[in-house]
């Protein structure tokens, strides 16, 4: 993790004091998101303003297609708490033979010579000695996947287990798919508090957390997908923003990984702005208002599909990779393309990029895509990875300036793009 610590600087016309923010110190190396009202990000040492600040006790308010209260929220009146029936209850079914009569007990008849032999082979294996302790070397260590410390830095394999007799199959599915998983795109202008710079701001502090945690690529595509289809149905203040964005991240790495964080590591990397229940209750609410349909196909699922299709270098692939986390910045324009349409755009500029070659007919004949289909979503994508080094936020940026990712954001883009003409 990165010795400094993060905060966010305000720069919107905000009157003071309308959302306090206290600030307190925290332990070097923890991963937090600073104050979430404006577009510039600091770097302050040793002390880290308070993560999104503190805000009053409503939230997820206008529309609301929960009936929630937002006052009242998680609350039970006094007058019915005594009377309120526990939300679940073990059910233990009894045996089948509960309710039937015993039946008289019958004599077994005396075992036979056979039966008295396999006795005597059974009884004297009871004298046999234990077998010996396996011995662990030395080095073996049952800690915990959490500690960081242990956790060897290695090249993980994106791709997901080739079967190219359902891949048609396989594919068509996951388009239908992402059509039911895909936001609004135009949320954010019902949003009576949050910017997308805001959004912005969440989105790239994710990317920092996946990188502290070692996360999969792909939880951090699911995280962004549950945040924005949250937010498409809920209003929410920029106070609780921090808040809606762990809960997403805790619930991808529940479903993505095989050893996700515990509750109290996604508290801690909010520097404690938020308590395991406030974080546990959210939680409970975004599995609500997804009806609890997490499997989203994302922009990577795409990716990994056009390459065993059309392979491609490994250089070209992670340079593919960097142009589908970048998308995920900006809401706008990027929300109105359905993942399948960003993943090929980003394929497209790839492989124009390292290869000066563009979309295979494999790739037609799979997607259903031409190249002139997929062109205003390749021009904004183009845009994007041409000012992806100026950008306000830069932990994409600077994450896949890794060697294991080739360096590929050091990749100048092309002046044009000459693939139309």
């Amino acid at each position: 993790m990165s010795e400094h610590l993060l905060r966010r600087e305000n720069q919107e016309n905000v009157q003071p004091g309308k959302h306090g923010v206290a600030q307190s110190a925290a332990p070097r190396g923890r991963t937090v998101l600073g104050v979430l009202h404006g577009n510039q990000r600091g770097r302050v040492l040793p002390k880290v303003t308070k993560s999104m600040g503190a805000q009053p006790a409503q939230f997820l308010s206008v529309h609301n297609p929960l009936g929630i209260n937002d006052e009242n929220y998680g609350k039970i009146p006094a007058a019915k708490a005594a009377s309120k029936q526990p939300t679940f209850t073990i059910h233990v079914d009894e045996p089948d033979c509960a309710n039937q009569k015993k039946q008289p007990v019958v004599k077994k008849p005396v075992l036979d010579e056979n039966l008295r032999k396999l006795n005597s082979v059974v009884i004297s294996l009871g004298t046999r000695q234990p077998l010996a302790p396996i011995q662990l070397p030395m080095d073996s260590s049952f800690d915990s996947p959490m500690d960081m410390s242990i956790v060897v830095e290695e090249d993980k394999t994106e791709r997901c287990n080739p079967v190219p007799d359902y891949r048609t199959e396989i594919h068509t599915y996951i388009r239908e798919m992402e059509i039911k998983c895909k936001p609004k795109s135009g949320y954010l202008n019902k949003q009576p508090d949050i910017t997308s710079n805001m959004r912005a701001i969440l989105v790239d502090w994710l990317v920092e957390v996946g990188e502290e945690y070692k996360l999969q690529n792909e939880t951090l595509y699911l995280a962004v997908n549950y945040i924005d289809r949250f937010l498409s149905s809920m209003s929410v203040l920029r106070g609780k923003l921090q808040l809606v964005g762990t809960a997403a991240m805790l619930l991808a790495s529940k479903f993505e990984e095989i050893y996700p964080p515990e509750v109290a590591e996604f508290v801690y990397i909010t520097d404690d702005t938020y308590t395991k229940k406030q974080v546990l209750k959210m939680e409970h609410l975004v599995l609500k208002v997804l009806s609890f349909d997490l499997a989203a196909p994302t922009i990577l699922q795409y990716l990994n599909q056009y390459f065993q299709a059309h392979p491609v270098s490994r250089k070209t692939e992670c340079l593919c990779m960097y142009l589908g986390e970048i998308s995920l910045i900006d809401a706008d324009p990027f929300l109105k393309y359905l993942p399948s349409v960003t993943a090929a755009a980003a394929y497209v500029i790839a492989n124009y990029t390292i290869n000066d070659e563009t979309w295979s007919e494999s790739l037609v004949q799979l997607t259903n895509y031409s190249l002139e289909s997929l062109k205003p979503c390749i021009m904004d994508l183009y845009q994007a990875y041409v000012s992806a080094a100026n950008h306000q936020q830069q932990a994409v940026h600077e994450k896949y300036k890794h060697q294991k990712w080739y360096g590929v954001s050091l990749t100048d883009p092309p002046e044009t793009l000459s693939i139309f003409s």
